[in-house]
């Protein structure tokens, strides 16, 4: 139990009247130096376990939130990571984010987590509220980022990970896997299937359009006919799959595999076929990309590519800590790479 010093003693300032409460306040209800206050908050090895537990009761008491920001002038640590994200919304993100944060948090970490809706404009803008609060670490989605956004992060000098791609010249470190390589592995999986006509519906962001890009040169190399593709300026959804088959279908498209950038798209799509009479994978095969966790439930289920996000964010979260940490990596670019899943739509 906590042994709280005689009221008067406490508020001899006036500081718990007057709602502003300090280290000092914490100090002297916990019968120690401000000092001690401070190494318990900024290194609690340093201190008793029962100084610590008379700190932390007479903070727990006053609401006191010890200022971060200045403690980070001074330490050079905040224990804040910042994390920017296309989407907080799509689940392969939210998957990738949750186990990131769940080692982070292991770690004495919390997470500032911003979305940037897949514009590099917007990314630059959160990244200099973000760097203002002076965190220690840096996750971002993608290889691709403002020339500001480089000179800032370069500016820096903190840890920088950048996920769900990879490059041989990263900031810092990245890990992902190839989306060229997956669009690739898409259109030879399906060749091997016999499909010899194609159609791509992609989203607009350019990781999307890689692997639609990679889709149909693949494709196009394998069967002598280039797909056509029916690309939307914004992210995927439902809506966008079940638009995207009518204007393949109002194009002449009838019979082949479509490839979608995104499972939400390919259950569009699956959607519109089923509410026209088209048979999938009898008049139609469908492939999407992410494997959500709808895709084994849709009808019939999707076959898609799978990337172990799970996986991902907890080495993301692993590798930034280490390199806080001033610790080397075996490698700066990382491929966890990708697996075609076969279901019973193509």
């Amino acid at each position: 139990m906590l042994n709280v010093p005689k009221h008067n003693d406490v508020l001899k300032n006036g500081d718990l009247k007057s709602g502003t409460v300090t280290m000092e306040t914490v100090g002297r209800l916990a019968g120690v130096s401000q000092v001690t206050v401070s190494r318990a908050l900024n290194d609690p090895k340093k201190v008793s376990a029962n100084t610590l537990k008379r700190i932390q009761d007479a903070i727990e008491l006053t609401g006191y939130v010890p200022n971060m920001v200045a403690g980070a002038l001074a330490s050079k640590r905040s224990q804040l990571i910042a994390a920017l994200v296309p989407s907080i919304t799509n689940v392969i993100y939210s998957d990738l984010m949750q186990n990131f944060i769940d080692v982070i948090r292991g770690s004495g970490y919390h997470v500032l987590m911003a979305e940037t809706g897949f514009s590099q404009e917007e990314e630059q803008a959160v990244l200099t509220t973000m760097l203002s609060r002076r965190p220690d670490g840096i996750l971002l989605t993608g290889i691709h980022h403002s020339s500001g956004c480089k000179r800032m992060l370069l500016g820096a000098g903190i840890p920088v990970i950048e996920v769900w791609d990879t490059t041989e010249s990263p900031i810092d470190v990245c890990i992902g896997f190839s989306h060229i390589r997956a669009g690739e592995e898409m259109a030879q999986f399906a060749f091997e299937r016999g499909y010899r006509n194609a159609i791509a519906v992609s989203a607009g962001d350019e990781r999307a359009l890689r692997r639609k890009d990679a889709f149909c040169t693949r494709f196009g190399k394998l069967t002598g006919t280039t797909p056509g593709a029916v690309c939307f300026e914004s992210g995927a959804t439902i809506e966008r799959g079940r638009n995207g088959l009518a204007r393949a279908i109002d194009g002449g498209f009838r019979n082949g595999l479509v490839m979608c950038s995104s499972d939400l798209l390919a259950h569009g799509v699956l959607i519109e076929a089923q509410s026209r009479g088209i048979s999938v994978p009898g008049d139609i095969a469908v492939m999407g990309f992410g494997n959500q966790d709808f895709s084994a439930f849709t009808l019939p289920a999707l076959t898609t590519v799978d990337i172990d996000r799970k996986h991902l964010g907890a080495q993301a979260a692993n590798a930034l800590v280490a390199r806080i940490g001033n610790q080397e990596l075996p490698s700066r670019s990382i491929d966890v790479g990708f697996q075609i899943i076969p279901r019973a739509s193509a």
